[in-house]
């Protein structure tokens, strides 16, 4: 890979050499030492110290971890083993399922499509994919046990799909007859590609009225099908060709290929029982390294990438569109993006899923209220993580970005990895003022 900092695990804790920074070509994430901008060095090894007790104490098998402020990098750590055996030690190059942390890579998509004209944000879905304009929306049952179906109030929006508020759901983070219904259908589990996906979801009732609610959901997904209508391209190919190759993001796709499998995380979880850390082979794996992955894109949760790949990403987004004088995105529209959406009335029909601590944008949380928050923020940072706690954040006020990427699949309080993270991070920051 062009990020060759392998050799640097001690130099990116502390200081420097002059001349380092100076021997990257122009496509390489620029580095600097800690206190030139800062960042204390010893708070960052702190970083080090605290993940390196989750992986001796048997919590964790490998992860890394990564910060930068100013746009420059400066602390990039490996911990622990990519494979359950421990035989294979986690590198800077290991390339880890992200899941949800694709959403953001969605939603930026589709708003460089909104920068060229193709859609408005208050458009009826339908006017695009017009499957949508039949869907009802639940309200309710019936005496005879029967759901209660009616129109909708108003259109499904494109914003709607960017926000949660469209009324989908995942079917599996809460349990309402509507829920149940989206388990029944399965609609990631049919064998087709993101049109017969978006078919199946159509017949399926919405959640509430569109608008109404913060409620996680698919609708990343149809946001993925919805960059195919607008670009006349796959959304992988939309991906690999608008984002990924130009910012450099080499190892981030939809699936492994076979020359890289090598470089592949282990899923782990715990076995129930026993507590014991085992290798996780769930129903979708093997989609992973199968050539070409999965017949269904999912711009909700189905790429894999690594540590470098996801920092220059969210680089872009905090340099307001570009990164190394490649520009994705507007800084008008990253601070679009940015900013919370939801009407306060929204957000109080929505908890406890949104508490007010945070709001959502088109594509991200975004901190209001960081009284509210268990852990360090500010007000305006934007985030997201992935479920398997991966995790990255951009704080414009601080000027930093934060990544932590790891595979193991327990509930995000099982191990507050990225409270800690967070302590952590602010904690290097405030060493140094």
């Amino acid at each position: 890979m062009r990020f060759a900092i392998a050799a640097l695990a001690t130099a990116l804790s502390f200081a420097a050499p002059p001349s380092y920074a100076a021997s990257y070509a122009a496509d390489e994430i620029a580095v600097a030492a800690p206190e030139a901008v800062g960042v204390s060095p010893q708070g960052l090894s702190r970083i080090k110290q605290h993940f390196e007790g989750y992986v001796s104490s048997g919590r964790l098998l490998g992860l890394t971890t990564a910060v930068a402020r100013g746009g420059k990098l400066v602390h990039f750590e490996t911990y622990g083993a990519r494979t359950v055996d421990r035989a294979n030690p986690t590198e800077k190059d290991t390339i880890y399922r992200i899941y949800s942390m694709t959403k953001p890579v969605t939603s930026a998509a589709l708003m460089m499509l909104w920068e060229e004209g193709k859609f408005k944000l208050d458009d009826p879905l339908a006017d695009y994919i017009p499957a949508f304009a039949d869907t009802k929306v639940f309200a309710g049952m019936n005496e005879d046990g029967s759901m209660k179906l009616v129109d909708q109030a108003r259109p499904i929006t494109v914003k709607d799909l960017m926000m949660h508020t469209a009324g989908m759901t995942y079917g599996v983070f809460s349990d309402t007859p509507v829920d149940a219904l989206y388990r029944e259908a399965n609609p990631f589990d049919g064998g087709g590609d993101l049109e017969d996906f978006v078919n199946v979801l159509a017949d399926l009732p919405l959640l509430f009225q569109p608008g109404t609610r913060w409620h996680y959901s698919v609708s990343v997904d149809v946001q993925g099908r919805l960059i195919e209508v607008l670009s006349g391209m796959t959304l992988e190919d939309f991906f690999r060709t608008r984002i990924f190759e130009p910012l450099g993001m080499d190892d981030t796709a939809f699936y492994v290929p076979a020359d890289k499998l090598d470089r592949f995380s282990d899923m782990v979880t715990f076995h129930p029982e026993t507590k014991e850390m085992i290798q996780y082979n769930g129903p979708f794996e093997m989609e992973y390294t199968t050539p070409g992955g999965p017949s269904m894109k999912s711009g909700g949760g189905g790429l894999v990438s690594t540590t470098e790949d996801y920092a220059r990403f969210a680089l872009m987004l905090a340099g307001g569109g570009a990164l190394n004088g490649t520009r994705i995105l507007q800084p008008e529209t990253v601070a679009l993006m940015t900013q919370n959406h939801l009407p306060q009335a929204v957000i109080a029909n929505s908890a406890p899923a949104v508490t007010g601590e945070w709001g959502f944008g088109l594509g991200f949380a975004v901190i209001l209220d960081p009284s509210k928050s268990d852990s360090p923020a500010s007000v305006g940072e934007y985030n997201w993580g992935g479920a398997a706690n991966t995790v990255f954040w951009v704080d414009p006020q601080e000027d930093v970005v934060a990544l932590l990427m790891t595979n193991v699949l327990v509930p995000t309080n099982t191990f507050p990895l990225r409270a800690d993270m967070r302590r952590l991070v602010y904690g290097a920051l405030e060493d140094a003022r």
